[in-house]
C-alpha cells in the first residue's frame, strides 16, 4: 500500500545526498495522505541509500504506527503538527543544508534579500532552539513556520513543505540558494532588503508563472 508515495520518499532522500543537502542519516522526509489521515515517513537512523519501501513507516500524526517494522524518524512530531494544522502542506523535507543551516547556527532569520525567497514566504524565520526529536522542537518549528513554507531550526537545520514533494524540494533549493547569496552579500556589506509589498507582489506573480 502507498508504494508510489513510499518510493518517492526514497528517491528524494537519495536526491538530498546527491545534491549535498545532507549527510549520512541527517534529515527526514514525509508525505501525508490527507483523505486517510495517514503519514508516511522515513525511518530513524537508516542511511537514505539503504532505505527500502518496507522501511517506510505508516503512522498517524499522533504517533500511532499503523504499518511497518522500523521506528519512524525521531522528528515525526515536527511533521505531524504541521499536517494537522496546515492544509496547504502535504509533503515535508527536513535537511541539514550548509548555508541555510549556517543562518540557523547564527540564529538569524533569512530576510527578503532576494526575490526568490517568495516561494517560501515574505521571509524565513528561525525557530527557538529545542533538542532534536522533542515535542518542544515541533511546536517551535510550527510557530515560526506560520504563513510560510520553510523554517530554520536553530543550531540544527531547515524544514520545508509543499503540496507535493517537488514543491517542498523546490522551496529547499531556493532557500539554500538565497541563504548562500545572503551570507556572501553580508560578508561584503549590508544586503538591501525587499519591501513587504514587493514580496507580496512576487507571491502573486508566482501563482501564474510558467506553463499553466
Amino acid at each position: 500500500m502507498y508504494s508510489l508515495q513510499k518510493q518517492q520518499l526514497i528517491e528524494y532522500g537519495n536526491k538530498l545526498i546527491k545534491d549535498n543537502y545532507t549527510l549520512g542519516t541527517g534529515g527526514n522526509l514525509s508525505a501525508y495522505i490527507r483523505e486517510k489521515q495517514v503519514m508516511l515517513i522515513t525511518p530513524s537512523g537508516i542511511p537514505f541509500n539503504e532505505i527500502t519501501i518496507n522501511d517506510i513507516v505508516v503512522m498517524n500524526c499522533d504517533g500511532e504506527i499503523l504499518a511497518g517494522t522500523k521506528l519512524p524518524s525521531s522528528e515525526w512530531q515536527m511533521h505531524g503538527i504541521i499536517y494537522k494544522n496546515r492544509e496547504d502542506i502535504d509533503c515535508i523535507i527536513h535537511a541539514h543544508t550548509v548555508y541555510s543551516t549556517a543562518l540557523a547556527v547564527l540564529r538569524q532569520p533569512l530576510p527578503a534579500s532576494h526575490y526568490m525567497i517568495a516561494v517560501a514566504g515574505k521571509d524565513v524565520q528561525c525557530a527557538e532552539y529545542a533538542s532534536f526529536g522533542t515535542e518542544e522542537l515541533a511546536k517551535n518549528a510550527f510557530e515560526a513556520m506560520k504563513d510560510r513554507k520553510a523554517v530554520l531550526l536553530a543550531n540544527h537545520g531547515v524544514l520545508t513543505g509543499g503540496k507535493t514533494m517537488l514543491e517542498a524540494y523546490t522551496v529547499l533549493e531556493e532557500l539554500e540558494y538565497c541563504s548562500k547569496v545572503h551570507l556572501v552579500a553580508s560578508s561584503a556589506g549590508t544586503p538591501t532588503i525587499m519591501p513587504e509589498e514587493e514580496m507580496a507582489n512576487m507571491a502573486e506573480r508566482f501563482k501564474t508563472y510558467g506553463q499553466q
